[in-house]
């Protein structure tokens, strides 16, 4: 499973098996919050990954806050930034309109 957030790729992936290939985290681990005017909070087991596929060093964390707002110094992680630049967004789920079939 992979998603992407402020045009740079941050993936959600499991360890790699034998084989090399990642399977997906059991998702009941992993928790991503959309917090009201403010940051995108990711719980659980994940790894972030760059573009080119580097992934981020997060010295054990399970659980950071990943930037909406796209004004902090410290992309793509979340550094308060949006509270002084008045990003004001309320986060309300919805359903996405049914998935295209190619």
């Amino acid at each position: 499973m992979a998603a992407q957030f402020i045009g740079q790729a941050i993936s959600i992936i499991g360890q790699p098996n034998k084989l090399g290939d990642h399977k997906p985290f059991n998702m009941e681990k992993t928790k991503i919050t959309i917090n009201n005017n403010g940051s995108i909070k990711v719980d659980g087991e994940f790894e972030i990954l760059d573009p080119a596929g580097n992934a981020y060093g997060l010295q054990g964390r399970t659980i950071v806050s990943l930037c909406r707002c796209g004004h902090s110094a410290n992309k793509p992680f979340c550094d308060g930034a949006h509270k002084a630049y008045g990003f004001a967004e309320a986060a309300v789920a919805f359903d996405l309109p049914p998935k295209k079939v190619v």
